[in-house]
């Protein structure tokens, strides 16, 4: 999953980024609301992470205008904790709003729910046949027994698991798996997928050639 995260304040904005990628997600980041803007309307993000005030543009007002054209779930960064604050937030669009200071844990928590909810996978344990990809705990097991993935590799479970009876292309896994600093290979999706399939089972993810990637969600249907 690709996270965007816009904050002015640069430790914070540094210890974000890191802790969200040591957490396992692709991670953008910006330092003013005008940048922040920018990325959130050129990428696909599955969240952001918006705090609400910034320069040059504040939350408020970024939110107000990507909300004309995208419908990225936002969490709210605020050091104001009135409720005209709160309400201002979510009535502008936001998702959901987290009070400074606040711990890393529920923010991961916020964010696992925001995307949750915008692939509408309401449940933390998604089942494909043997295989259950517990959301919440960041895990995949096989059979009952833990399966040991890389982060990236288990990105890629994650994101075919929530949208599993969809066909995704490989240019949407390259946008929602790598932020914007990384350089990435033509054939590394190809690694990634023979090396879960390895893990996982040879089924447990179909190549549509040509055309990219999807996990049977047991309906029978072919995936559009």
């Amino acid at each position: 999953m690709r996270v965007l995260v816009v904050e002015d304040e640069p430790d914070l904005l540094a210890s974000l980024l890191q802790a969200l990628r040591e957490d396992g997600y692709a991670v953008d980041g910006a330092p003013d609301g005008e940048d922040g803007l920018f990325k959130a309307e050129a990428f696909d993000y599955d969240a952001i992470v918006l705090d609400y005030m910034l320069p040059k543009m504040d939350g408020v007002e970024l939110l107000t205008r990507l909300r004309r054209t995208r419908r990225t779930p936002v969490l709210m960064l605020t050091a104001r904790d009135g409720v005209k604050d709160r309400v201002l937030a979510l009535d502008t669009g936001a998702d959901d709003y987290l009070v400074k200071p606040f711990d890393l844990e529920e923010l991961f928590a916020r964010l696992r729910a925001l995307i949750r909810r915008s692939a509408q996978q309401s449940q933390t344990r998604i089942e494909i046949k043997d295989v259950v990809v517990d959301i919440a705990a960041r895990t995949v097991a096989r059979g009952g027994e833990q399966v040991a993935l890389t982060a990236r590799e288990y990105a890629l479970v994650e994101y075919l698991a929530m949208h599993s009876g969809k066909l995704i292309t490989r240019s949407t896994l390259y946008e929602h798996l790598f932020d914007e600093n990384e350089s990435t290979l033509s054939n590394l999706l190809d690694v990634h997928v023979s090396n879960i399939r390895r893990k996982l089972g040879y089924d447990f993810i179909t190549t549509r050639r040509g055309h990219g990637y999807f996990i049977d969600s047991g309906t029978g249907e072919a995936p559009v």
